[in-house]
């Protein structure tokens, strides 16, 4: 009887890219561009250009959905980018 072979899941990443205003330095970071490979289910529509940050990472990383930051990196002092992963 031959062997079946499974395909391996790939796992979601998600790049965000992001910015905050420079001439208010306490404001909130927002979403400059954000791509998704595989699936971001149920936080796309938090990933929109110009949406809070720190909305999209609550939904993210909460536990039920299942995303890790594995990468930050900040470019500028206002701007950096995160890539995160769901296995």
């Amino acid at each position: 009887m031959p062997r079946r072979v499974k395909a391996v899941r790939q796992p979601d990443l998600v790049l965000i890219s992001w910015s905050r205003n420079p001439l208010v330095p306490s404001s909130a970071r927002r979403i400059v561009a954000a791509r998704v490979i595989g699936s971001a289910a149920p936080c796309r529509q938090d990933l929109r250009p110009n949406a809070l940050l720190s909305t999209a990472l609550a939904c993210l990383l909460d536990h039920d959905v299942g995303f890790k930051i594995v990468f930050r990196k900040m470019t500028s002092d206002i701007s950096g980018y995160l890539l995160l992963q769901r296995n």
